[in-house]
């Protein structure tokens, strides 16, 4: 997971610096616990997340980060752990 790649391409959703930089922490430490990768059967890229979050229905990125692992919680479970639940801005 290229996270300084995922913090650049999440600027698409608004939102601030420190937002971005937290849903980028949580889609590494996603990456790199191998779920997403057990789960859905390829690797989670800055790409992958940028894609399932414009399907979201509205929201800054940890909103529709959120939404996005909602979906995945309910599928698969053990998602709930990697959303954003809050970040302190600078």
């Amino acid at each position: 997971m290229d996270t300084a790649a995922l913090k650049q391409r999440l600027d698409r959703f608004d939102g601030s610096v420190s937002e971005r930089r937290a849903v980028a922490r949580q889609a590494r430490d996603l990456a790199d616990s191998g779920v997403f990768e057990r789960d859905e059967g390829y690797q989670l890229t800055a790409a992958v997340v940028v894609e399932q979050l414009a399907d979201a229905p509205d929201g800054g990125p940890a909103d529709r980060w959120n939404w996005w692992l909602g979906s995945l919680e309910v599928v698969h479970g053990a998602y709930s752990r990697f959303q954003v639940e809050r970040w302190q801005e600078a």
